[in-house]
């Protein structure tokens, strides 16, 4: 240790501390996922079931299928969520099914549940779907983005099979929204029951559910606040309470608020007497004193507990909602205000669709996590869920990590004038308020349709139905500057060219906030589209440069990154369009403008965004020192370096007591944060070529970038040339989550190509192929194009779902056509664990056809067939001695 240089003891200090080269440490709490709504909570007269796992599954039309006594044993057999198929990697251009489909679900009921309630929840079915019972049709639905709820309390056959049939149609039909065929859309509606189903049972007296009782602003739990300061809130609270039994009821509610420490803050009631088949509202307002405040930056959320208990003291139901303590204020010229005061800085944000690779939308809760996660580690403040309701574990990763949302109405670029469309719009806007109206992250609400020549009196119905169903504080909505009924809306999307008034189309409104609902993209035309911002992660270096530029600071008159810092607080920000490379359906390709591709792997923009957050609070998300080399040192490599960081400083060494080259951030007055950091003409090939020849310094070539701030160092990132192919290396992409046993969990296992060091191969074509055993399911087989994966860019990465067992998972990814010269096999263990849910299913309907032939499969090599494989290799590395030398010695004559 003596002899390690104090700047090499600096390095290690932060590559362990950081545990990546450039994230800041985060110390997580496990997320936690809603149901129905709420939280359970233990001992409240209310149970939670999941009713993902063991569904019987048809692609196609059936007549008899919903039938108590038809013969499914011959279906396969899926777990929610279920999207009806696995897709190639590129599944645009309307290859995804549309049709029927159909789900049927055995269950059994003791007769020690009787005398409950019992209601189903699906959070959504895509499409149009009819819900029977056994065989009794129980609802029709008309839309693929919110739940629907039925109660079978009356149609339970105790003790004997139960079945839950449900037809789901995601083909083209103009009644409902989004209305638009599949393939003039721009994105792809997928299909199936794609998010989870709970059941949910409870006593005769019980907290409703808002989208059953329909009432305007009510049903359920609602929560508000006012008057909100560092010094004092009010927190208002309306609760509706439903007495179904034969008897009028007398009792209390209680409400109890407890912070992230466990302790109660406060505990008050309210009395309140119920007929029988009768309902009632309880309002309560509870004021806190030096409330700890919600913001991006310090996400904090309280724990609202509630009880109801009869005169005895016991406890007939409840449960637990999160809440988050917040104002928000668009002042218009004095633009956006937090909390009681100037937000003072743009918001910047990104626009998400729903879908990942291989599974279209059907996510696990983890997934949509895990995208939360990743946005707010770059830095992004605001989500836009383009152009739907998205799924509520998206919504609870919001408020849990930091994230602002603008909830949208299902839409694009389509109006039916019948009356049936026009109601069902109005229907899902009301909808859409009663599930997420409690949500901390809910920033704007969006109820028009997107980019719709839709008539002026249905922008005013919409946004009047949002305040009749929040008709409380802090409550905005917004539409484009250009629409149809524009002047109803108290936040206008536009560009800032549009309020800097350089085209001249209206003078601005100095009581109207402005933010830009799309920017970034830009195509050479709407049918070919071509662009600069639309890069696929496996083109590579250059045109990943060019995105990132594109999106930071471009040459040409665009709006960007750094023209959202320039613009005056009357312009808010703007939501990058988009997160996430996703699927479409009018075009053959797919979206290629996101920062990371679709399986969430990040391009180099993603670290150009993440150079914008703040440098400080490294042990927030979405904030902390960082440096990233966007550079590969291949061959084709350009000589300019590119870095992107938030430090004050960066020094960039090439090569081992290379020269240094020095970048110092000047005091920027608006604009970007961090502008992009280019070090000219710093790479050489040749250099690499001829240090590599010599003996022994091939570890001397690389990359190093250092970040300081205040003169210390914060950050670095090191890169070196890939060099001989040699191993397969395997990552769980779970940001330190656990894995749950619960048949619906699902997490990426990326493979990577690495030399002897681990430095990635980009540059390298071949195929991985993957197999498992134990307690999972690979969600790729051959027919489905999907198993073996294509090496790109270095990486190839596949999904594994968890079973209903906790246990074991193993994963092996090999060359597809093994070799005497191809990098050894890898695995990698990992454990799923116990379901936080209790599960309802028939274990005896799971058949063969619920794991894939590939997800059955043994692996072939045991440790010892391994160790001989890799002593082989090692063998070959000897031998190819012979052949380099000869090579050299060779070589070296024929230089001139």
């Amino acid at each position: 240790m003596k002899n390690i240089k104090y700047r090499e003891l600096i390095l290690i200090f932060l590559f362990i501390t950081n545990a990546s080269l450039v994230f800041s440490a985060h110390s997580q709490n496990v997320p936690e996922f809603s149901t129905a709504g709420f939280f359970q909570t233990k001992n409240s007269g209310r149970d939670v079931y999941s009713l993902n796992p063991v569904w019987a599954f048809y692609k196609g039309d059936i007549k008899d299928a919903y039938k108590k006594e038809y013969n499914d044993t011959n279906w396969r057999t899926v777990n929610l969520p279920d999207g009806i198929e696995l897709l190639p990697i590129g599944a645009s251009g309307c290859i995804n099914y549309q049709g029927i489909v159909w789900y049927r679900k055995h269950l059994r009921f003791t007769d020690n549940s009787k005398g409950k309630r019992f209601y189903i929840h699906f959070e959504a079915i895509m499409g149009k779907s009819e819900i029977y019972f056994n065989g009794k049709l129980l609802k029709k639905h008309y839309s693929g983005y919110l739940p629907v709820s039925i109660d079978i309390t009356n149609e339970i056959i105790w003790g004997k099979d139960n079945i839950i049939a449900v037809k789901a149609d995601n083909s083209n039909d103009e009644s409902y929204p989004p209305g638009k065929s599949q393939e003039t859309l721009d994105f792809s509606y997928f299909g199936g029951i794609y998010r989870d189903c709970w059941l949910i049972v409870h006593n005769n007296i019980y907290i409703s559910d808002p989208i059953i009782e329909n009432i305007k602003g009510g049903g359920g739990l609602s929560v508000s606040y006012n008057n909100v300061s560092e010094k004092a809130a009010d927190i208002l609270l309306s609760l509706h309470i439903r007495n179904d039994s034969i008897r009028p009821f007398s009792g209390k509610a209680i409400f109890r608020i407890v912070n992230k420490q466990g302790y109660i803050i406060t505990e008050q009631q309210v009395a309140f007497n119920i007929q029988k088949k009768d309902c009632t509202s309880v309002k309560k307002k509870i004021s806190l004193d030096k409330p700890r405040l919600w913001s991006p930056e310090s996400p904090y959320l309280y724990n609202l507990y509630i009880e109801l208990q009869d005169r005895k003291g016991n406890i007939i139901d409840g449960y637990r909602q999160r809440i988050g303590i917040r104002s928000i204020e668009f002042k218009g010229k004095d633009g956006f205000w937090l909390n009681g005061k100037p937000y003072g800085k743009p918001l910047i944000g990104a626009n998400r669709h729903q879908d990942f690779a291989v599974i279209g939308n059907a996510l696990s809760n983890s997934l949509h996590w895990r995208d939360a996660y990743k946005l707010r580690s770059a830095g992004i403040k605001v989500i836009r869920n383009a152009h739907y309701p998205q799924d509520p574990a998206f919504m609870d990763a919001c408020d849990e990590i930091g994230l602002f949302v603008i909830v949208n109405t299902p839409g694009w670029q389509f109006w039916n004038d019948g009356p049936v469309f026009k109601e069902r719009v109005y229907n899902d806007i009301r909808n859409i308020v009663k599930r997420d109206r409690n949500h901390t992250c809910v920033w704007l609400w969006e109820p028009i349709l997107n980019e719709t020549w839709y008539p002026s009196d249905f922008a005013q119905n919409a946004n009047d139905i949002i305040h009749e169903e929040y008709p409380h504080k802090y409550c905005y909505t917004a539409c484009d500057n250009e629409a149809r009924g524009s002047e109803y809306f108290p936040v206008l999307f536009t560009h800032p060219s549009v309020i800097n008034n350089q085209w001249g189309i209206k003078k601005m409104n100095p009581e109207i906030s402005y933010f830009t609902r799309e920017w970034g993209d830009n195509v050479d035309d709407w049918n070919s589209q071509n662009s600069p911002s639309r890069v696929a992660r496996n083109w590579g270096e250059a045109p990943m440069l060019v995105q990132a530029q594109h999106y930071a600071s471009p040459s040409y008159s665009y709006t960007s990154y750094n023209t959202l810092c320039s613009t005056t607080a009357q312009h808010i920000g703007g939501c990058l369009w988009h997160s996430f490379d996703h699927q479409r359906g009018y075009h053959p390709d797919p979206f290629y403008g996101g920062i990371m591709d679709a399986f969430r792997q990040p391009k180099y923009s993603y670290y150009m965004f993440m150079s914008q957050r703040e440098p400080e609070g490294e042990n927030k998300i979405g904030t902390g020192a960082m440096v990233y080399i966007a550079h590969e040192m291949t061959p084709f490599s350009s000589k300019d370096v590119t870095v992107y960081s938030n430090c004050e400083k960066v020094i960039l060494t090439f090569n081992e007591n290379g020269k240094k080259y020095i970048y110092r951030k000047d005091n920027i007055k608006g604009g970007m944060p961090s502008p992009i950091i280019t070090f000219e003409n710093v790479y050489d090939f040749m250099k690499d070529k001829h240090m590599s020849m010599e003996e022994g310094r091939q570890n001397e070539v690389y990359l190093l970038a250092e970040g300081y701030i205040n003169e210390n160092l914060v950050a670095f990132h090191k890169v070196a040339p890939a060099r001989r192919a040699e191993e397969i290396k395997l990552q769980l992409d779970t940001n330190g989550n656990p894995f749950y046993a619960d048949g619906s969990d699902m997490v990426t296992v990326v493979a990577s190509i690495t030399d002897k060091n681990g430095n990635i191969k980009h540059l390298n074509n071949n195929f991985i192929y993957f197999e498992i055993e134990g307690e999972g399911k690979l969600l790729g087989k051959k027919s489905d194009i999907t198993n073996p994966v294509p090496i790109k860019w270095g990486t190839a990465p596949i999904i594994v779902r968890s079973t209903t067992i906790p246990g074991k998972i193993k994963i092996k990814a090999s060359i597809l056509k093994e070799g005497k010269q191809v990098p050894v096999s890898a695995t990698i263990e990992f454990n799923s664990i116990e379901s936080k849910h209790k599960m309802l299913f028939e274990p005896s309907r799971i058949n063969i056809s619920h794991h894939t032939e590939e997800s059955k499969h043994k692996l072939s090599d045991n440790a010892k067939d391994l160790k001989i494989k890799q002593l082989i290799r090692e063998i070959n590395k000897y031998k190819l001695k012979e052949v380099e030398r000869q090579q050299k010695e060779f070589g070296e004559k024929n230089v001139k």
